[in-house]
């Protein structure tokens, strides 16, 4: 329930703190006072959206903050999936800048927005007078119906397979759309696979190819360099080796009368045998380097089957081309396996449809046990508040076999006639406003019944009644009142006097500025106010009289 409500630069409101009881809490005052404002910042705790041009001083922040009591209404799986601290006193706070920015918390916890009207969605129902169009909307109609049937969880469980239904339908269609696809394809991928399996490709190839191809096209240049290269270092007169032997021998001679020159005698002696070395390498590729025309036709076929290969698959190496061939592999094992995955799909479709049957029929089982006790408890509360021939026929149109839709197989329509020998119609067709605003009454104190739902505000739905009609409406909001607490805006006496406390909303001028207040109403102040909702600002004995046989009926 709403313990408390703070308001701070908001509209016309300055500062406003309201502390409200766990009953019927009555607020009443002139149109324009300022009780929708009060509505409006209580809508921004509730994760409306606000604009900051409705602030009171714009140089300043608006500040809304709501306390409420929650311990008895089973809430704590709510701040354990959203990671916030539980308190049997709950605060939602909203802070808004002048610039527009927005900042939403819950016990000092930065919440979005969203969390916060999940939250306040469970904590307070506002009905207005304009709520009365949702009467008219199917979706609000079956709602009542499950309420009142207990099918929460069922129809949580319900939607849940629904989904995964319609998920594992989308992915079978496109599982055998790409399936029919790819088989169209099939010929011609096991074409390129086995073109690519066929060639034998394997990793660095190319670049062998490439420089056995080089070698190849120029063995007669490579012959004519490396023959030259041993003529020159043993067979030319005088060779290349015959000199640095010849070398040595002058140094040996020499190397008796100095020692540096041993050194130098050595060193060259390992030229010599590094030259021997070289030449004898030379000489053996010499004798390999031979012109093979029959291997250069060889590399030179590979190598054109890999260029056309590349040039076909929009590639440039071996690698990229073997990549080619694994994913072409891919795919054809794709689309051979494909019909095993269509039927695994199938498998899970059929399982999850026959979930949802069973589940669509039990749901159905149950709202067809609850609509005879809605329209039997609808029609005795009209009747108490002032409409004993009014009917509410709730009317069941099956979706045809086979179909399901997000609620189920049930289409719940509202008929209503409010008077006698006359049919139910459709909702917009036939009843007033202040016949919607009754029946409207009587379906949510129905439904808060069966609800953990803490607070119900009714903001002005007395539209259209009086007198003993009003008096009986008021009777109904202090019955739900026993059950939870009720905030009612209203200009009726009838329905003020039922409240367990009483607020009124009024204007008040302050140097030049004028302010939204309120204050709670003690008894004889109760009399006054009521006297002038009775007969005017100046009200007689009467009148006076008359609103205190009101408060002492109540």
């Amino acid at each position: 329930m709403l313990k408390r409500l703070v308001i701070k630069n908001y509209a016309l409101i300055d500062n406003l703190d309201i502390s409200f009881s766990n009953e019927l809490n009555i607020m009443t005052g002139e149109t324009g006072a300022g009780k929708s404002i009060i509505l409006g910042a209580l809508s921004l705790i509730l994760g409306q959206r606000a604009e900051s041009k409705y602030f009171f001083n714009q140089q300043q922040k608006c500040i809304i903050e709501g306390s409420f009591l929650i311990n008895e209404f089973q809430l704590d799986d709510f701040f354990r999936e959203n990671d916030l601290d539980y308190d049997k006193e709950t605060v939602l706070r909203r802070e808004i800048s002048s610039d527009g920015k927005s900042r939403a918390f819950i016990n000092d916890t930065p919440v979005n927005l969203n969390t916060l009207k999940q939250l306040g969605e469970k904590l307070i129902d506002v009905h207005s007078q304009h709520a009365t169009l949702e009467i008219n909307d199917e979706d609000f109609q079956l709602l009542v119906i499950d309420t009142i049937a207990g099918n929460g969880q069922l129809l949580k469980k319900y939607k849940e397979t629904y989904k995964e239904y319609r998920q594992t339908e989308s992915s079978l269609k496109e599982l055998i759309s790409k399936s029919e696809q790819s088989k169209s394809e099939l010929d011609y991928l096991r074409f390129q696979f086995d073109e690519l399996q066929k060639a034998g490709l394997t990793a660095g190839e190319q670049d062998e190819l490439e420089q056995e191809q080089d070698t190849l096209t120029h063995a007669e240049e490579i012959k004519r360099s490396l023959l030259g290269s041993i003529t020159a270092l043993n067979e030319n007169e005088p060779s290349a080796i015959m000199m640095l032997k010849e070398a040595i021998i002058s140094l040996n001679t020499a190397e008796k009368y100095n020692p540096e020159i041993r050194e130098l005698s050595e060193r060259l002696n390992s030229c010599l045998i590094e030259v021997k070395d070289l030449l004898s390498e030379i000489g053996r590729i010499e004798q390999h380097s031979m012109i093979n025309e029959s291997r250069l036709e060889e590399v030179n076929t590979r190598l054109d089957l890999i260029y056309s290969l590349q040039k076909k698959h929009r590639v440039s190496s071996e690698s990229e081309l073997i990549e080619v061939r694994e994913n072409i592999s891919e795919k054809l094992n794709s689309i051979l396996f494909a019909d095993e995955d269509i039927e695994k799909l199938k498998e899970l479709s059929n399982k999850l449809l026959s979930e949802l049957s069973g589940l669509a029929d039990e749901l159905s089982r149950n709202r067809a046990k609850s609509i005879p006790q809605v329209e039997l408890s609808v029609a005795e509360s009209l009747s108490e508040i002032g409409m004993p021939n009014a009917i509410l026929n709730i009317r069941n149109d099956s979706l045809p076999e086979g179909k399901f839709g997000i609620t189920g197989k049930d289409q719940i329509r509202f008929f209503f006639s409010a008077n006698k020998g006359q049919a139910p119609q459709p909702m917009n067709k036939v009843a007033s406003g202040g016949e919607l605003s009754r029946l409207m009454l009587s379906i949510k104190s129905l439904i808060a019944v069966h609800t953990a739902l803490p607070t119900i505000i009714f903001d002005e739905i007395d539209t259209g009644i009086s007198g003993e009609v009003a008096l009986r409406v008021g009777n109904i909001m202090e019955k739900l009142s026993k059950s939870m607490q009720v905030i009612a805006i209203t200009h009726l006496p009838q329905i003020a006097s039922k409240g367990n406390s009483h607020y009124s909303v009024y204007k008040d001028e302050q140097a030049e500025i004028t302010h939204s207040n309120i204050r709670k109403l003690q008894e004889e102040e109760r009399v006054m106010e009521l006297a002038k909702m009775l007969s005017g600002n100046n009200p007689g004995e009467s009148a006076i009289q008359n609103a205190r046989e009101l408060l002492l009926n109540h």
